[in-house]
């Protein structure tokens, strides 16, 4: 059972809403880590999951040294676990009294080629990026629905919009599966004080790509963890990260010719 402490936060369109217990996973490192720090420099408290939990715990002592006024509350989850998910979802309502708003970031990036015999790796991203978002995503939402109030955050991606040959290959069909549940969950909250937010991210330099070169339009993790906490405080229902050139981009791409975007990989 979550108990729910103190006023309900104020869910009204047009009114901005502090989400003073914020959850985060996959905060062990990349865009995940970056948002934790973003969001204890601004008071919240934080309930931070991931599987490497000696990362976890490194990132607690320094939040709790530089922050004090925020809890910070670190615990492993491997999110491919939905039992697990929902028992540690669980535990941190119940810890913080509500939580305000959940945010979806653990995941995999690039694959195999599909056909190169590498069907594991590609297993694991969908595994991870479709069944442990969703995982996620069904505890989170039975919390707030409960408590009456909450803001879910999707980490989608730009690759969302068109099939990636390549490596890209799950990663981008991964991703189209996150952006098709977040707008799945916000139709059905539309009559409820439950925001539904996507978040679609171009690229943003972390250890997840760190090796990788030629990644179009670029920018650095401090930028991109500055933007991301932008849009999810603007609680819209997608956002594109940075807006240009992603937003455009994404449109343009959908309608290129399967050759063009051939001759972009």
């Amino acid at each position: 059972m979550v108990r729910a402490v103190g006023p309900k936060p104020e869910t009204r369109r047009g009114v901005r809403v502090t989400r003073q217990n914020i959850v985060i996973t996959g905060a062990s490192s990349g865009l995940g880590r970056g948002l934790a720090y973003e969001f204890a420099a601004r008071g919240r408290n934080l309930a931070l999951f991931a599987r490497r939990t000696h990362r976890l715990q490194e990132i607690h002592d320094d939040l709790s040294r530089r922050f004090p006024a925020s809890t910070v509350l670190v615990r492993a989850l491997d999110v491919t676990d939905a039992e697990a998910v929902e028992q540690q979802f669980l535990s941190a309502a119940n810890d913080l009294g509500a939580l305000d708003r959940i945010i979806v970031n653990a995941g995999l990036g690039f694959g195999s080629r599909i056909g190169d015999g590498n069907f594991a790796a590609n297993a694991a991203v969908l595994q991870t990026n479709v069944l442990g978002v969703l995982a996620q995503s069904e505890s989170a939402m039975r919390i707030m629905r409960e408590q009456g109030h909450g803001h879910l955050v999707l980490m989608s991606s730009a690759a969302a919009f068109r099939g990636a040959p390549g490596a890209m290959a799950a990663y981008a069909a991964s991703k189209s599966a996150v952006t098709s549940l977040g707008e799945a969950m916000r139709i059905d909250v539309l009559d409820q004080p439950i925001t539904v937010t996507t978040l679609h991210p171009g690229y943003i330099r972390t250890e997840m790509n760190e090796g990788v070169d030629k990644l179009p339009f670029i920018i650095d993790e401090k930028s991109g963890v500055r933007l991301l906490a932008a849009a999810i405080e603007r609680e819209r229902a997608k956002a594109f990260v940075p807006n240009l050139p992603w937003r455009p981009l994404t449109s343009i791409l959908r309608r290129l010719p399967d050759r063009a975007v051939a001759r972009l990989s």
